[in-house]
C-alpha cells in the first residue's frame, strides 16, 4: 500500500509539475517579449525619413542601455539599399535579421519573435517588425534584441522553486498516506494480538471491541472456532461411542478364549459382526463430516433417486419402483450421501414391504407441510410397517424387526446420522396410500 501511494504522488506530482513549470515558463517568456514589443513600438512610433531618404528618430529612446557598447539591450534598422543602422550599445556589430526587408520576402507587418545565438557567449532574444514609413517606399525592418540571461535566470529561479515544493509536498503526501496506512491497519494488529491471546490462553473467543470494518473478519472467525469446536465434539463423541461400542465385544471374546469356551468359533463370528456394524455405522458418520466440511453442495434428488432404483431393481427384480414429484429440486447434500441414504430407504422397502415402492420428491407444501427451505422426499411401501411403539428404537444401531432376512440393521440408524449432519431429519410413520411404512426425510434445500 505504501508503494502504490508512493508510486501515485509521484506520477501525480511530477505530471502536475511539468504542467506547472510549463506555465510558468511561457508566462516568463511572454512577458520578456512584451517588453521587447513595448520598446519597438517605441521605435517605430519614433521613426520618420529625413531629406536623404535615412530613418532617424526625431526622439531618442529612453533606456540608458542603447547608448552603453555590450549592454546587452540593442536596436537595428535595416532597408532595402540602405547600410543598417545599429544602436551605439551595438557598437561594430550588426544583427542578422530575418525580416522582408532584409530577405526580399512578402510584406509581413506582424511583430515576430525568434532566438539568436550569433554573438558567441550571449543568446538573444530578438523582435522585429517590417513597416513603410510615409515619404518613404522602402520596407524598413525594425528589431530590438536583448539578452536572454535575465529571463533565463529568472526560469532557472521558478523552476528551483518548484523542484522544492513539490519535493517537500511528495514527502508530507507520502508520510501522511503512510501514517493513515499504519493507523488505518491498526485494527488487523488487534485482531491478530487477539488471534495471539486466544492460542496462548486458551481463550475461545475473541471478544475484544474491534472497530466495525474488521467485525465481520472477527465474526467469521469466531464461527470458524465454533465450527472447529463441534467437529472436535462430535469427533470426541464418536470415538467414544466407538469404544464403548467394542469394548463389550472384545470383553466377551477375551473372556470366552480365557475361559476356552466350547462355542468359542461361534463367539468370535457373532462378536466380530457386532463390531463390524459399529465399524461401518462410525465410518459412514465420518465420511459424511468429512464432505460437509468440504463446502456446499448441490445435489439433483431426482438424478440421486434414479440412479438408487436402477440398482435396487436388479438385487430386487419382483419389486416395483415408481418416483415421482420435482425433477429439479435440489439438495445441499454430496451426491455419495444422498445415494446412501436413498440407497438404505429405497432397499429397505423393498426388501420388507410387499413389492411396491413409491418414491415422492418435494411434494406440494400444502399436503406435506413443507417447511421453508427444505426438501421433502418420502418413501412408501405397501408391507406391514413398523408399530408406532418401535418408530423410536428402530434407529438404534444394529436393531431390526425382521431377523428373518439378511441384514445388519445399521440402515435406518445411518440415514439418521447423516440426514442430521447436514441439518436434515427422518422420520416414520404410516402410507395412507399403500397401507404400509411411510419414511419422510427432510433435507436441506440447495
Amino acid at each position: 500500500m505504501g508503494l502504490i501511494a508512493a508510486g501515485w504522488i509521484f506520477v501525480l506530482l511530477l505530471g502536475g509539475g511539468i504542467a506547472l513549470e510549463r506555465t510558468l515558463t511561457a508566462q516568463v517568456e511572454s512577458n520578456f517579449d512584451e517588453q521587447l514589443e513595448y520598446i519597438l513600438t517605441a521605435m517605430i512610433s519614433s521613426a520618420e525619413i529625413d531629406a536623404f531618404g535615412e530613418v532617424n528618430f526625431y526622439r531618442a529612446l529612453g533606456d540608458q542601455r542603447f547608448l552603453e557598447p555590450g549592454s546587452g539591450l540593442y536596436w537595428q534598422v535595416s532597408g532595402a539599399g540602405h547600410d543598417p543602422w545599429p544602436s551605439r550599445s551595438l557598437w561594430d556589430r550588426t544583427l542578422k535579421l530575418r525580416g522582408a526587408a532584409v530577405q526580399g520576402e512578402h510584406f509581413d507587418s506582424d511583430v515576430h519573435f525568434y532566438d539568436s545565438a550569433q554573438f558567441p557567449g550571449e543568446p538573444l532574444r530578438i523582435a522585429e517588425r517590417t513597416v513603410i514609413l510615409p515619404g518613404s517606399e522602402t520596407r524598413w525592418t525594425f528589431a530590438v534584441a536583448s539578452a536572454t540571461e535575465q529571463m533565463d535566470a529568472q526560469i532557472g529561479r521558478v523552476r528551483l522553486i518548484l523542484i522544492w515544493s513539490f519535493a517537500v509536498l511528495g514527502l508530507g503526501l507520502l508520510g501522511m498516506a503512510l501514517l493513515q496506512i499504519r493507523y488505518g491497519l491498526s485494527p488487523l494488529r488487534r485482531v491478530r494480538a487477539a488471534i495471539h491471546n486466544l492460542r496462548t490462553t486458551g481463550a475461545g473467543r475473541i471478544t475484544e471491541p474491534l472497530p466495525l470494518e474488521v467485525q465481520p473478519l472477527v465474526d467469521e472467525l469466531n464461527a470458524l472456532l465454533e465450527h472447529s469446536e463441534r467437529q472436535a465434539d462430535e469427533a470426541r463423541r464418536h470415538a467414544g461411542n466407538l469404544a464403548h461400542a467394542l469394548k463389550t465385544p472384545l470383553t466377551v471374546l477375551t473372556n470366552a478364549a480365557t475361559a476356552r469356551a466350547p462355542d468359542l468359533e461361534a463367539t468370535v463370528m457373532r462378536e466380530t459382526r457386532a463390531m463390524q456394524r459399529h465399524v461401518d455405522h462410525h465410518l459412514a458418520r465420518a465420511r459424511a463430516v468429512g464432505r460437509r466440511a468440504v463446502g456446499h453442495a448441490r445435489t439433483n434428488v431426482r438424478a440421486s433417486a434414479e440412479a438408487v432404483r436402477r440398482a435396487v431393481e436388479r438385487l430386487h427384480p419382483d419389486s416395483r419402483l415408481d418416483i415421482a414429484g420435482s425433477r429439479t429440486a435440489e439438495v445441499a447434500i454430496e451426491r455419495q450421501d444422498l445415494d446412501e441414504m436413498l440407497g438404505n430407504l429405497i432397499e429397505n422397502a423393498a426388501k420388507y414391504g410387499g413389492g411396491s415402492v413409491f418414491v415422492t420428491i418435494d411434494p406440494d407444501a400444502e399436503s406435506a407441510g413443507k417447511p421453508s427451505g427444505e426438501c421433502l422426499i418420502w418413501v412408501e411401501d405397501d408391507g406391514p410397517g413398523i408399530p408406532e411403539a418401535e418408530r423410536i428404537r428402530i434407529f438404534d444401531r444394529g436393531a431390526r424387526l425382521d431377523t428373518g432376512k439378511p441384514g445388519t440393521g445399521l440402515g435406518l440408524a445411518i440415514v439418521r446420522d447423516v440426514a442430521e449432519i447436514y441439518g436434515g431429519s427422518v422420520r416414520l410413520d404410516t402410507s395412507e396410500d399403500l397401507g404400509g411404512l411411510l419414511v419422510e426425510l427432510r433435507l436441506p434445500r440447495a
